[in-house]
């Protein structure tokens, strides 16, 4: 398994291209907005001769969904979002203008994702944990070989996702980061949707929100 991470938009979202060694990817959070993002994600994409499989949303705040659509239209693949994020996702057209994103353009979903079942890609499995708290259905993947989580806006480095958006609940989020996050081996590689990656062990020691 390779990840590739980028960089997009005016909130410095984290997108990530989860490829398998046959050369399948999957991309997660697709935040690019610009043309140059798009670009550049693109021929990412294209040098290393990946077959894109799906776009993944680990929730479905604006900065995370900007891509969805053009992505969706060039590779002609699947949208699958969090079940639970229906509503947080028919939601960004209303406000993106007010966002300065006037130019966003909606997709269509195709999937719904539970926390239930496994993302499989390939030799790839990863396992869907539902952590709810900065948004209501959020959802990371885990992958138990590589020790390695795509985690959205749940855990940063020495910090977490907010709370004060709609559907979030600060309570929840603590609690879910306890008893579904922190319960995962030490040693595993949280990327976060924003900023460095971190270690649950490391949070676990000194993340100033929630502690062990």
């Amino acid at each position: 398994m390779k990840i590739k991470s980028f960089v997009f938009n005016p909130f410095y979202e984290n997108t990530y291209v989860v490829s398998s060694d046959e050369g399948n990817c999957l991309i997660f959070d697709p935040g690019c907005y610009e043309d140059y993002e798009v670009a550049e994600l693109k021929e990412y994409i294209h040098m290393n001769d990946l077959k894109v499989v799906a776009i993944i949303n680990t929730h479905c705040h604006i900065d995370h969904v900007l891509g969805n659509d053009v992505l969706k239209t060039e590779y002609k693949v699947p949208l699958k979002i969090p079940k639970n994020e229906k509503e947080v996702f028919d939601s960004v057209p209303a406000y993106a203008p007010q966002w300065g994103m006037a130019g966003y353009r909606h997709a269509e979903v195709d999937e719904f994702l539970a926390e239930a079942n496994d993302l499989i890609l390939d030799e790839i499995k990863l396992k869907m944990i539902e952590v709810a708290g900065h948004s209501p259905g959020h959802l990371i993947f885990y992958n138990e070989d590589a020790k390695v989580i795509i985690g959205g806006d749940v855990l940063f480095r020495e910090s977490i996702g907010r709370t004060d958006l709609p559907g979030g609940n600060h309570d929840d989020l603590l609690r879910n980061i306890q008893e579904k996050v922190y319960t995962l081996p030490e040693d595993v590689k949280v990327l976060p949707g924003h900023g460095p990656s971190t270690t649950i062990g490391h949070e676990k020691t000194h993340n100033p929100f929630v502690k062990a």
